[in-house]
């Protein structure tokens, strides 16, 4: 049975991880984040090692903070049309609606006056003054404009807004009042040719950006979904038999893409659409949040030697070494949540710079071999002999540490 457009966005948006759930839940790996900005404001998120934890705290759908807004789309660029007023919006517009009489009724001069004095006149005002008289009026009070704008946009009046604007001459806030409806666009194609038109609109020049990569990602969405889609049918790409694909990426975030491009797309050129390296070159995608996400789409597919090369790197001699733009911890925190066997947990908790932080996630993982030798080579007999404990009887940890205990060559501390 074909799943409908909702169903199929309820399913990115259904899991606690939503980017990256392609099959069952035990797949924890932690949503990647984008910022309100968008597609460049990505590059704030993973500059900073400090910020390492909120690349696992927010959610790519949107809420609080989503990429390309809540239709897969953009968010609003410049905080919606309500500039920052939205905080100073009047508060009779949250009152229930039995008190609405108080803009709907005719009222007396004593009556306007009092009403005046309470702050409830700018819906009265709309009602009885000319729109010409009212927005220029506002345009002098900017308090009331901001109320005013708010009181429109949760209304939907739009036609009064965008004349509103127009008389103002914000023609930057013209530009996105009219971008905003591609949210009542279901067709993909039809929001797709739209935007197109949008790239023509007075945006502040950051907004253009994100108008023309919110149409460039669709654009590259619709292909994408096409050539996947008679691939799937044809039956022939043994990746999709293996991992059937359970959503449509259209109007996805641009993350969410990047990881199934990752994910079903890895190995190819960088000529193609669907080639991650593109994706990430056209979006100019940092390359900690790149990482994060290859790492995390190759290591759902137990593809270890793609993760293993993701780190590999030669310095000026040729000697091949492991760098990581991410801190190794984390590196194993993406791992174990892709249940990654104790041996390559191995490889990159031994990595792990701070000695202290090596043994506790040796021990979370159950990677003996690095606490065993650490103790070792810290010379630490007492900590090595309550290690023993922890290993299993009879096993290949207990008699490593049993030579090691009587090896008298070695010079313990304790």
């Amino acid at each position: 049975m074909m799943k409908s457009k909702a169903d199929e966005e309820d399913y990115w948006n259904s899991s606690k991880f939503k980017a990256f759930t392609f099959d069952d839940e035990d797949d924890e790996f932690t949503r990647l984040k984008e910022s309100k900005q968008a597609v460049n404001s990505i590059r704030s998120l993973v500059e900073e090692e400090d910020d390492e934890d909120d690349v696992e705290k927010v959610s790519w759908s949107g809420e609080p903070i989503g990429s390309k807004a809540k239709a897969g789309g953009f968010q609003s660029f410049s905080e919606s049309l309500s500039d920052s007023s939205v905080r100073h919006y009047a508060p009779e517009l949250r009152k229930p609606k039995s008190e609405y009489k108080d803009y709907i009724s005719d009222w007396s001069p004593e009556e306007t006056v009092q009403r005046m004095q309470q702050g409830k006149v700018l819906i009265y005002l709309k009602k009885s003054l000319s729109k010409e008289v009212l927005f220029r009026e506002l345009e002098s009070r900017q308090t009331a404009l901001r109320h005013f704008i708010h009181y429109l946009t949760e209304t939907k009046e739009q036609r009064l807004l965008m004349e509103l604007f127009r008389a103002l001459g914000r023609t930057e806030d013209m530009a996105l009042l009219q971008y905003k409806e591609h949210l009542s666009i279901t067709d993909e194609n039809k929001r797709r040719d739209f935007l197109k038109s949008c790239i023509s609109l007075p945006f502040s020049p950051e907004d253009a950006v994100h108008v023309q990569d919110h149409f460039t990602l669709l654009e590259r969405q619709i292909i994408i979904e096409a050539t996947d889609g008679q691939a799937e049918s044809g039956g022939k790409v043994e990746i999709f038999q293996k991992f059937p694909r359970r959503a449509s990426i259209l109007n996805m975030p641009l993350i969410t893409t990047l990881y199934y491009c990752c994910f079903y797309h890895y190995s190819e050129t960088e000529g193609t659409y669907s080639s991650p390296a593109n994706i990430r070159q056209t979006f100019r995608i940092a390359e900690k949040q790149f990482f994060v996400t290859a790492l995390a789409a190759r290591a759902k597919l137990k593809a270890w030697l793609d993760v293993d090369s993701l780190f590999s790197s030669r310095n000026w001699l040729g000697f091949s070494r492991r760098k990581s733009p991410l801190s190794f911890h984390r590196v194993v925190d993406v791992l174990q949540k892709n249940n990654a066997p104790v041996q390559v947990l191995q490889q990159y908790v031994g990595l792990v710079d701070d000695a202290e932080l090596k043994i506790s996630l040796a021990q979370k993982h159950k990677c003996h071999d690095i606490v065993i030798n650490t103790y070792r080579d810290l010379k630490d007999r007492q900590l090595l002999l309550g290690y023993r404990g922890k290993v299993g009887r009879g096993s290949a940890e207990e008699r490593k540490i049993d030579e090691l205990l009587s090896n008298s060559q070695i010079r313990w501390k304790n």
